[in-house]
């Protein structure tokens, strides 16, 4: 690598570089102990300590150049090399292109200055590319050097950045390297001659956090595989958390949830991810989910700045950020003030008489009314109108709220512009009057950006979307007249009517979600208070921003949320994490508060309070209610003996939660018949309890939700991750002889394989092999290419001339619906026959693999290769199928697969091959058809192969010359039985005079003059008769018997599997 020319001193380096080559103009050294036998003694060793950590390539590098002038003690380093290969290409380039050109120049200041010139040109060509967008770019070409270096990963392995570090072993600290790139956590150390070397993958990473204890101050904890990690001695410790923490999630989004990464084309090449990138990525998001702007808002600018509040008359300060369509402040504490404002509705005007920076603000904020929408009011306006005669206490005081809201209108604004300070978060907790809530919800949740910048997409979407028919809108259609039954809205057409139309318009919006149960509670309660349209902007924003994954098919987000609540609790209610033998309760619990927002334990009148909370703090006002709630029976929960006393207390207070402002009739009201009764039970007022959780929790930051939603990610996906794992191994252990734990190993393998595969490729067409709704065994599936890689790693016949042959001929038996796939189950069977099959068992793989549908001649282009199969071949013959009649193949394919090809999954389909497998008897070896010449001629070929370098390769050769002639005997006399002429006369010589068989002289004497055998009629053999005869012959029972050691195999393969990809 070329190094940007730097003054050395050659008097103190001597004790450590030693010469190997030089000129007048150039001089090539190699690092002392490099290359030595014994490591060069101390000196090595202490050479050795000071490169790795010393934070200069040009010390570390095992060769490096210099350029010298006669007469002249400054030296100029100008290249280093990681091997003598590397430097000595640049040694050669500096005689052929540099060393004729120096000779013309008349001052040795001029030679230095043309070849330093040349130097830094080459550098420029070489990273202009690679490094522009990295802080330092000469530092980081030094650090990606070492790190090829010492883990030689592929050259499409990006590194991100890297950190100096100390890396705890025992109680012992290693000072070292940490490299973050995009698929790995890597670590190197050498300290007088001990060298540490990790490396570990971002998709195994289960835990990722700061801790801190009495040996160390701050260190970052990862968990991989069960395994404990610990860095510390950070300079800045936050930011490489950040990092980390961002490096681990674009992993487990990547290779576990597609759906999410589908959406995501930020991160779709890996290639294009930087460290500077990933800050402004972490920082974008959270400026878009504190000010609840669209997804695709990017921040550009942050200024600190002062903003003038004009009803207040005073300076509040705080940070305005700017992005490509939104200017936006928020005041240094979060709280006092914040305002959005849209570039759409602005004009700006310059104070040019003032000297300082100042320019003012107008918003022009316009109501447009969509002129296409459905239905344009409201239900709760249609059904329930406001009788101004009749005014009682309760609609006195919702009159009382409403001119509050209009007195801060006035004060600050109304409107996406308006200013929201800390009175308008009390008026939220007191509850918003009825009238205001469709716009104050549009409003907060920034559903009205969504609306204005989409005009008229919801009427497009429902036209598009009326008449379709999938599952989802089979689903919605059931789910209908279960949402808010109780309430006269949707007891008729019209309120199912807008109902149907949201959901299903939204269904078609967005696929990848289409409708999950609980949506449809929460959308009745939105068309409640909000026009048609409005409800359906405030789906997207709950479903896609404010609780992002909450409705997917594996609801990760609220999974998610979950474990930040239980990690809340710990925090807030010691006392209760102590009584509770099982945090799991919480969970289970909690999740119908999560995914309804506790519209589904809540009346709908208290409930409706906590959405107005929800939709002004997100996901924070949840947590904190929750946390109240748990407060509010903390005495009852802690003399609950079981989980069921719990639920039933907590039950019970959900139904004594009471909304005494509510202006709603007695006959929506929820709540109202269990108030008039009378009850031991103390009444709690959900305005009350909101207030309550905002006093005690309200200390709860955004940052550090979001931060807790990071971490618990990675242990959410894990955890799911594992149970799939658990489930498949429950399955497959019933049908094979391996024991739990070596299935286990496999089953690590099996998926690194797959994820391998797709660490350095673009759009890998692997990740959409993993599809988290298909049933467990489905979810991976690896394809011949995989296949073959694994084949090469675990099977004991993988020493054969023709183990890329016997790999694909293995994938086309496992792949039996051809869809060229296999899966674990599959996988795991060939393997198991291989490792701890009978005899027989293993005999009849074999056999099986050399007739139809697994077998298929091949045969590699290049010549050169020999049996070796490129990766296009591989794939061109595992694609390659037996012809059958198309209404057999179409038959076979919806038995194999009742889901592809429909709109809906056909349960009768599963049902009846979940029967055919229960009641599947085992193969009878009489049932299996019989194998031709050419195959018996290939299955012969293959046993040599397999005896190649086993100690007792001679008497196996032997045994199978004798098997093969005793074979052809018995089929030539079975013919002459039948006919006189005899048919395996010229194929019976060959091999019995074969001698000592070797595998060239059998290769021949097979192929040797074909032409015969098509003279001849067709002969044939059965397996019985291959099986009969080789039995006869106890070498070869030996050698199929011979036990194998899967516990070491499947070690060997573990540590094979990352080596094989790279240069180590």
């Amino acid at each position: 690598m070329w190094l940007k020319p730097e003054e050395v001193l050659l008097k103190n380096a001597l004790k450590l570089w030693l010469m190997e080559r030089s000129n007048d103009y150039f001089v090539l050294q190699r690092r002392r102990g490099y290359g030595e036998e014994g490591g060069g003694g101390l000196t090595g060793l202490l050479v050795g300590t000071l490169d790795s950590v010393l934070d200069s390539t040009a010390k570390v590098a095992p060769f490096r150049i210099l350029h010298q002038t006669p007469d002249s003690q400054v030296y100029l380093s100008i290249a280093c090399g990681a091997n003598r290969e590397e430097i000595t290409k640049h040694w050669d380039w500096l005689e052929q292109n540099i060393m004729k050109t120096l000779s013309v120049f008349d001052s040795n200041e001029d030679i230095t200055n043309f070849v330093q010139g040349k130097i830094r040109g080459l550098i420029a060509e070489e990273g202009k590319h690679c490094f522009a967008k990295e802080d330092d770019p000469e530092k980081f070409r030094e650090a990606l050097l070492k790190f090829e270096k010492c883990f030689g990963l592929p050259e499409k392995e990006k590194l991100v950045t890297y950190y100096s570090c100390s890396y705890w072993k025992g109680r012992v600290p290693c000072q070292g390297w940490l490299y973050l790139s995009t698929n790995f956590l890597s670590f190197y150390s050498f300290l007088l001659g001990s060298e540490i070397k990790l490396i570990i993958s971002w998709d195994e990473v289960s835990k990722l956090e700061k801790t801190s204890n009495v040996i160390l101050t701050e260190s970052i904890h990862v968990c991989s595989q069960g395994e404990n990690h610990y860095f510390s001695m950070f300079l800045h410790i936050n930011q490489t958390y950040l990092l980390m923490e961002q490096l681990a999630n674009y992993a487990i989004r990547r290779l576990f949830d597609k759906e999410t990464f589908d959406n995501d084309p930020v991160l779709y090449n890996p290639l294009q991810i930087t460290k500077r990138g990933l800050e402004n990525r972490a920082h974008s998001e959270q400026f878009n989910a504190f000010f609840r702007l669209p997804k695709g808002e990017s921040l550009k600018e942050v200024h600190e700045c002062f903003l003038w509040v004009p009803f207040s008359h005073f300076n509040t300060h705080g940070k305005m950020c700017i992005s490509e369509n939104y200017i936006c402040f928020a005041s240094q504490d979060g709280n006092q003030c914040s305002v959005i404002i849209p570039l759409r509705e602005l004009a700006i005007s310059s104070e040019s008489t003032e000297p300082s920076d100042n320019f003012e603000v107008q918003s022009l904020t316009s109501q447009r009314e969509c002129s296409k929408t459905v239905n344009t009011e409201a239900l709760m306006t249609v059904f329930h109108p406001q009788n101004l005669e009749t005014l009682n206490s309760k609609m006195l005081k919702e009159k009382m709220k409403e001119q509050s809201w209009k007195i801060l209108f006035a004060e600050c604004g109304r409107g996406v512009s308006m200013f929201r300070t800390k009175k308008t978060r009390d008026l939220v907790v007191r509850g918003i009057p009825e009238t205001l809530r469709g716009e104050l919800w549009m409003l907060f949740s920034g559903a009205v950006n969504d609306m204005a910048t989409n005009p008229d997409y919801y009427t497009e979407v429902v036209e598009q979307s009326l008449g379709t028919c999938n599952l989802a809108t089979e689903e919605i259609e059931r789910d209908l007249r279960r949402s808010l039954p109780e309430h006269p809205a949707f007891q008729s057409d019209t309120g199912i009517s807008a109902l149907r139309r949201v959901l299903t318009a939204y269904a078609y919006r967005n696929p990848k979600i289409g409708y999950c149960q609980a949506m449809n509670i929460l959308t009745s309660v939105l068309l409640l208070y909000a026009k048609e349209e409005e409800a359906f902007w405030l789906l997207v924003a709950v479903c896609e921003r404010m609780l992002p994954d909450y409705f997917n098919r594996r609801i990760i987000g609220a999974l998610v949320d979950q474990a930040v609540f239980e990690e809340l609790i710990r925090d807030h209610l010691p006392q209760l994490t102590e009584h509770m033998t099982d945090m799991t309760f919480f969970s289970s619990v909690s999740l119908s508060w999560f995914l309804t927002l506790f519209i589904s334990v809540l009346p709908i009148e208290s409930a409706v309070n906590v959405v107005d909370c929800f939709f002004y703090d997100g996901i924070k006002a949840i947590l904190q209610l929750g946390l109240a709630i748990l407060d509010y029976n903390l005495d009852k929960l802690l003399t609950c003996k079981d989980d069921a006393e719990a639920v039933t207390a907590l039950n019970r207070f959900f139904d004594n939660v009471t909304n005494k402002d509510s202006p709603l009739p007695s006959n929506v009201q929820q709540g109202s018949n269990v108030s008039d009764e009378k009850t031991s039970h103390t009444r709690v007022d959900i305005t009350d309890l909101i207030r309550e959780s905002n006093e005690k929790y309200g200390n709860i930051r955004y940052e550090d939700i979001h931060s807790m939603r990071c971490r618990n990610r990675l242990y959410v996906i894990q955890t799911l991750e594992e149970t799939t794992k658990q489930n498949v191994l429950r399955v497959v252990s019933q049908d094979v002889k391996l024991s739990l734990q070596e299935l286990d190993e496999l089953y690590v393998i099996f998926k690194k394989e797959l994820f391998l595969s797709c660490y350095w490729c673009l759009g890998c067409p692997v990740l959409k092999h993993h599809d988290p709704s298909l049933p467990y065994l489905e979810q991976y599936q690896i394809d011949c290419q995989q296949f073959r890689a694994l084949y090469h790693l675990l099977s004991p016949w993988a020493h054969s001339a023709n183990k890329d042959s016997l790999a694909l001929w293995t994938f086309r038996l496992l792949d039996e619906n051809s869809d060229c796939l296999i899966n674990f189950k599959e996988f795991s069977s060939a393997i198991d026959i291989m490792y701890n099959g009978s005899f027989t068992e293993k005999l009849k793989l074999l056999f099986k693999l050399h007739i139809p549908p697994a077998y298929t001649e091949v045969k590699s282009k290049d010549a050169s290769k020999g049996d070796e199969l490129s990766k296009e071949e591989l794939l061109y013959f595992s694609q390659l199928h037996v012809s059958k009649p198309a209404n057999e193949k179409e038959a076979e394919s919806a038995k194999h697969s009742p889901e592809k090809g429909k709109g809906k999954i056909d349960i009768q389909a599963y049902l009846s091959q979940w029967q055919d497998e229960l009641f599947k008897k085992e193969e009878n070896i009489k049932d299996l058809p019989r194998m031709n010449q050419s195959q018996f001629i290939q299955f012969s070929k293959t046993l040599y192969n397999l005896f190649h370098e086993d100690p007792e390769e001679e008497s196996l050769y032997q045994a199978i010359a004798v098997v093969t002639s005793l074979l052809l005997r018995m089929e030539e006399v079975g013919r002459k039985l039948h006919s006189p002429t005899s048919s395996a006369k010229g194929f019976s010589g060959t091999v019995c005079g074969s001698g000592g068989p070797s595998e060239e002289k059998t290769g021949s004497h097979l192929e040797k003059d074909p032409c015969s055998f098509r003279e001849e009629p067709q002969w044939s053999f059965a397996f019985e008769q291959i099986l009969a005869s080789l039995l006869n012959e106890p070498a070869l029972v030996r050698f199929f018997e011979k036990p194998i050691d899967v516990k070491a195999k499947l070690e060997n393969a573990r540590i094979s599997q990352l080596r094989s990809r790279t240069k180590m």
